[in-house]
Protein backbone atom coordinates (compact mmCIF):
# COMPACT_ATOMS: atom_id res chain seq x y z
CA UNK A 1 0.00 0.00 0.00
CA UNK A 2 1.09 3.71 -0.71
CA UNK A 3 0.12 6.41 0.15
CA UNK A 4 -0.28 9.49 -1.62
CA UNK A 5 1.32 13.05 0.22
CA UNK A 6 0.55 16.25 -0.76
CA UNK A 7 3.21 19.24 -1.37
CA UNK A 8 1.99 21.52 1.64
CA UNK A 9 4.76 23.78 3.33
CA UNK A 10 3.89 24.92 7.23
CA UNK A 11 5.55 28.00 8.97
CA UNK A 12 7.74 26.27 12.18
CA UNK A 13 6.13 25.98 15.35
CA UNK A 14 8.16 24.76 18.41
CA UNK A 15 6.97 23.08 21.18
CA UNK A 16 8.67 23.47 24.57
CA UNK A 17 7.54 23.22 28.55
CA UNK A 18 7.28 26.94 30.01
CA UNK A 19 7.18 27.26 34.02
CA UNK A 20 5.40 23.12 33.72
CA UNK A 21 3.16 23.88 30.93
CA UNK A 22 3.33 22.70 27.34
CA UNK A 23 3.32 25.62 25.14
CA UNK A 24 4.15 26.25 20.96
CA UNK A 25 6.34 29.04 20.15
CA UNK A 26 5.42 30.58 16.88
CA UNK A 27 7.64 32.29 14.23
CA UNK A 28 5.71 35.28 14.72
CA UNK A 29 6.79 35.46 18.60
CA UNK A 30 3.01 33.91 20.58
CA UNK A 31 3.42 31.68 22.88
CA UNK A 32 0.38 29.65 22.73
CA UNK A 33 -0.92 26.53 25.04
CA UNK A 34 -1.13 22.92 24.10
CA UNK A 35 -5.04 22.06 23.14
CA UNK A 36 -4.26 18.67 24.75
CA UNK A 37 -3.57 21.06 27.84
CA UNK A 38 -6.41 22.94 27.73
CA UNK A 39 -8.83 20.30 27.03
CA UNK A 40 -6.86 17.85 30.02
CA UNK A 41 -9.10 19.86 32.35
CA UNK A 42 -12.19 18.08 31.14
CA UNK A 43 -10.91 14.81 32.58
CA UNK A 44 -9.02 16.29 35.73
CA UNK A 45 -12.18 15.17 38.04
CA UNK A 46 -12.64 11.69 36.87
CA UNK A 47 -8.70 11.05 36.42
CA UNK A 48 -8.24 12.17 40.51
CA UNK A 49 -10.94 10.03 41.57
CA UNK A 50 -9.44 7.13 39.56
CA UNK A 51 -6.21 7.20 41.37
CA UNK A 52 -7.74 7.63 44.42
CA UNK A 53 -9.45 4.57 43.56
CA UNK A 54 -6.84 2.05 43.03
CA UNK A 55 -3.64 3.70 44.66
CA UNK A 56 -1.05 5.69 43.07
CA UNK A 57 1.64 3.24 42.19
CA UNK A 58 -0.88 1.33 40.38
CA UNK A 59 -1.80 4.14 38.63
CA UNK A 60 1.52 5.84 38.03
CA UNK A 61 1.91 2.23 36.43
CA UNK A 62 -0.99 1.86 33.92
CA UNK A 63 -0.62 5.53 33.26
CA UNK A 64 3.08 5.43 31.88
CA UNK A 65 2.43 2.08 30.00
CA UNK A 66 -0.73 3.82 28.30
CA UNK A 67 1.68 6.53 27.34
CA UNK A 68 4.26 4.44 26.05
CA UNK A 69 2.17 2.26 23.84
CA UNK A 70 0.13 5.34 22.70
CA UNK A 71 3.63 7.11 21.80
CA UNK A 72 4.65 3.96 20.25
CA UNK A 73 1.85 2.90 17.78
CA UNK A 74 1.41 6.93 17.08
CA UNK A 75 5.29 6.27 15.58
CA UNK A 76 4.03 3.47 13.72
CA UNK A 77 1.02 5.32 12.41
CA UNK A 78 3.33 7.58 11.27
CA UNK A 79 5.92 5.72 9.31
CA UNK A 80 3.58 3.44 7.38
CA UNK A 81 1.37 6.19 6.18
CA UNK A 82 5.22 8.18 5.34
CA UNK A 83 5.38 4.97 3.38
CA UNK A 84 8.35 3.75 5.13
CA UNK A 85 9.06 0.05 4.07
CA UNK A 86 10.96 -0.24 7.92
CA UNK A 87 7.83 0.84 9.39
CA UNK A 88 7.26 -2.23 12.21
CA UNK A 89 11.61 -1.91 12.21
CA UNK A 90 12.61 -1.88 16.02
CA UNK A 91 8.97 -1.94 17.53
CA UNK A 92 7.73 -3.89 19.91
CA UNK A 93 5.57 -6.99 18.94
CA UNK A 94 2.48 -5.90 21.31
CA UNK A 95 2.73 -2.29 19.32
CA UNK A 96 2.75 -3.77 15.99
CA UNK A 97 -0.27 -5.62 16.82
CA UNK A 98 -1.70 -2.99 18.46
CA UNK A 99 -1.19 -0.85 15.38
CA UNK A 100 -2.13 -3.92 12.77
CA UNK A 101 -5.61 -3.57 14.25
CA UNK A 102 -6.23 -0.24 12.74
CA UNK A 103 -3.86 -0.94 9.70
CA UNK A 104 -7.01 -2.45 7.00
CA UNK A 105 -8.80 0.86 8.13
CA UNK A 106 -6.08 3.08 7.29
CA UNK A 107 -5.58 1.03 3.92
CA UNK A 108 -9.48 1.34 3.27
CA UNK A 109 -10.19 5.42 3.81
CA UNK A 110 -7.16 7.46 3.62
CA UNK A 111 -6.69 8.93 0.08
CA UNK A 112 -4.35 11.78 0.50
CA UNK A 113 -2.72 12.53 3.58
CA UNK A 114 -1.90 16.09 3.83
CA UNK A 115 0.42 15.70 7.33
CA UNK A 116 1.95 13.80 9.86
CA UNK A 117 2.58 15.00 12.87
CA UNK A 118 2.11 18.67 12.15
CA UNK A 119 2.64 21.45 14.88
CA UNK A 120 0.03 23.79 14.11
CA UNK A 121 -1.22 26.61 15.63
CA UNK A 122 -4.46 29.52 15.51
CA UNK A 123 -4.20 33.04 16.67
CA UNK A 124 -7.76 32.97 16.45
CA UNK A 125 -8.07 30.41 19.35
CA UNK A 126 -4.88 31.14 20.87
CA UNK A 127 -3.78 27.70 21.03
CA UNK A 128 -1.53 25.07 18.99
CA UNK A 129 -1.23 21.44 19.20
CA UNK A 130 0.61 18.72 17.34
CA UNK A 131 -2.00 17.17 15.31
CA UNK A 132 -1.94 13.30 13.89
CA UNK A 133 -3.08 13.14 10.60
CA UNK A 134 -4.63 15.33 8.20
CA UNK A 135 -6.14 13.53 5.03
CA UNK A 136 -8.30 13.12 3.04
CA UNK A 137 -10.91 10.17 4.30
CA UNK A 138 -12.99 8.19 1.65
CA UNK A 139 -12.61 11.83 -0.41
CA UNK A 140 -13.04 14.12 2.38
CA UNK A 141 -10.81 16.70 4.14
CA UNK A 142 -10.32 15.22 7.93
CA UNK A 143 -8.45 15.22 10.94
CA UNK A 144 -8.15 11.96 12.10
CA UNK A 145 -6.54 11.26 15.51
CA UNK A 146 -4.75 8.18 16.66
CA UNK A 147 -6.15 6.54 19.89
CA UNK A 148 -5.21 3.75 22.10
CA UNK A 149 -7.49 2.37 24.79
CA UNK A 150 -7.51 -0.87 27.30
CA UNK A 151 -11.64 -0.50 26.59
CA UNK A 152 -14.49 0.17 24.60
CA UNK A 153 -15.19 3.96 24.65
CA UNK A 154 -18.44 5.31 24.36
CA UNK A 155 -18.99 8.66 22.40
CA UNK A 156 -20.51 10.95 24.98
CA UNK A 157 -17.03 10.37 27.52
CA UNK A 158 -14.82 11.65 24.11
CA UNK A 159 -16.15 14.88 23.94
CA UNK A 160 -12.63 16.46 24.15
CA UNK A 161 -11.37 14.44 21.02
CA UNK A 162 -13.98 15.73 19.16
CA UNK A 163 -12.83 19.36 20.45
CA UNK A 164 -9.40 18.51 20.27
CA UNK A 165 -10.21 17.44 16.54
CA UNK A 166 -12.04 20.40 16.04
CA UNK A 167 -9.63 22.98 17.17
CA UNK A 168 -6.73 21.29 14.52
CA UNK A 169 -8.99 21.56 11.80
CA UNK A 170 -9.30 25.42 12.63
CA UNK A 171 -5.92 25.80 13.08
CA UNK A 172 -5.20 23.85 9.73
CA UNK A 173 -7.31 26.30 7.59
CA UNK A 174 -6.05 28.98 9.22
CA UNK A 175 -2.39 28.47 8.34
CA UNK A 176 -3.27 26.69 4.91
CA UNK A 177 -6.87 27.71 3.43
CA UNK A 178 -7.82 24.09 3.45
CA UNK A 179 -10.75 23.73 4.80
CA UNK A 180 -11.87 20.04 7.12
CA UNK A 181 -14.92 20.08 7.87
CA UNK A 182 -14.57 16.60 9.20
CA UNK A 183 -13.00 14.67 12.14
CA UNK A 184 -12.32 11.17 12.55
CA UNK A 185 -11.23 9.19 16.20
CA UNK A 186 -9.64 5.85 15.83
CA UNK A 187 -8.83 3.69 18.86
CA UNK A 188 -7.26 0.80 18.65
CA UNK A 189 -8.80 -1.44 21.98
CA UNK A 190 -6.94 -4.29 23.88
CA UNK A 191 -8.18 -7.65 22.24
CA UNK A 192 -11.45 -6.20 20.88
CA UNK A 193 -12.22 -4.69 17.46
CA UNK A 194 -10.94 -0.85 16.65
CA UNK A 195 -13.25 2.06 16.72
CA UNK A 196 -14.09 4.91 14.57
CA UNK A 197 -16.19 7.54 15.06
CA UNK A 198 -16.47 10.57 12.34
CA UNK A 199 -18.05 13.81 13.80
CA UNK A 200 -18.73 17.42 12.13
CA UNK A 201 -15.66 20.11 13.18
CA UNK A 202 -18.96 22.86 13.42
CA UNK A 203 -20.75 21.11 15.97
CA UNK A 204 -17.73 21.67 18.59
CA UNK A 205 -16.71 25.06 17.69
CA UNK A 206 -18.84 26.29 20.37
CA UNK A 207 -18.04 23.90 22.99
CA UNK A 208 -14.15 24.20 22.36
CA UNK A 209 -13.92 27.92 22.76
CA UNK A 210 -15.73 27.62 25.79
CA UNK A 211 -12.91 24.86 27.21
CA UNK A 212 -10.47 27.47 26.49
CA UNK A 213 -12.01 30.25 27.63
CA UNK A 214 -12.11 28.66 30.65
CA UNK A 215 -8.82 27.27 30.73
CA UNK A 216 -7.42 30.52 30.53
CA UNK A 217 -9.37 32.18 33.04
CA UNK A 218 -7.91 29.46 35.31
CA UNK A 219 -4.19 30.28 34.19
CA UNK A 220 -5.32 34.07 34.64
CA UNK A 221 -4.18 34.30 30.32
CA UNK A 222 -5.90 36.91 28.61
CA UNK A 223 -9.32 35.87 27.38
CA UNK A 224 -9.91 36.87 23.79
Amino acid sequence: MVFNHADIELQECVRKNIDGKRMYLTETGEAYPSITTVLSRMSREGIKAWRERVGAEVANKISTQASRRGTAVHKLAEEYLNNNPDWAKKAMPNNIETFNSIRPILEKHIDLVYGLEVNLWSDYLGVAGQCDCVCKWDGKNTIVDFKTARKPKKEEHIQNYFMQGCAYAIMFEERTGIAVPNIGIVIAVDGEDPQVFHVKRNDYVDSLQEQIKLYKLEQNMEVA
